[in-house]
């Protein structure tokens, strides 16, 4: 089911004065209590792009990108752009409340500068089966890409990949590593 960006910013309102905390996408089923991807009161002139810096260059470091000439905000740990993984509960899809602001920051950056390109690459750990890991790191990094979509930001600036449990940041087989390898890290290009 498609929605265009009106739709889905009035079901996404919905569900939060509802207050129902899960929701079934494309097949997933997120159950995780407390999660939700709204980016309301993200897009209201309190955070500009103009103050993350001019970013006319390549990446930060991130895995995903080469070079370092992304503005200083970017190295800031104070600042949520340089915050460049987004983490997720176990079986699913919808960006945790503690990383809206940080998908937030990285869309209002992003409209700022069309030029700037990112890869959202969503992965999964490495509980189920290889084809529903590649599933859900794509659903993942579509939930990301949704929210900064929904914020101004262009479907040429945005690349969606999933690795789904091929590329573990951690390596183990325990909760602690588990939960570093369920999240879409944002590359600059």
């Amino acid at each position: 089911m498609k929605l265009n960006m009106t739709g889905l910013a009035l079901a996404m309102s919905a569900v939060l004065l509802a207050g129902c905390s899960s929701t079934e996408e494309e097949g997933l089923t997120d159950s995780a209590q407390g999660t939700d991807a709204s980016t309301s009161g993200y897009n209201d002139g309190s955070m500009s792009g103009s103050q993350f810096g001019s970013g006319n260059g390549l990446s930060s470091g991130s895995a995903y990108g080469s070079g370092s000439n992304l503005g200083p905000e970017f190295s800031d740990p104070n600042s949520p752009l340089s915050k460049q993984t987004i983490y997720f509960e176990l079986d699913s899809s919808q960006v945790k409340q503690e990383f809206v602001p940080v998908v937030a920051a990285h869309a209002q950056y992003l409209a700022s500068h069309p030029g700037q390109r990112v890869i959202l690459a969503g992965h999964a750990d490495e509980r189920g089966s290889s084809e529903y890991n590649i599933a859900l790191g794509e659903q993942r990094a579509k939930s990301v890409e949704r929210m900064i979509r929904a914020q101004g930001v262009g479907s040429n600036q945005l690349e969606v990949v999933s690795y789904g449990e091929e590329k573990p940041a951690v390596s183990g087989h325990d909760e602690s590593a588990w939960q570093m390898n369920r999240r879409v890290e944002v590359g600059y290009q």
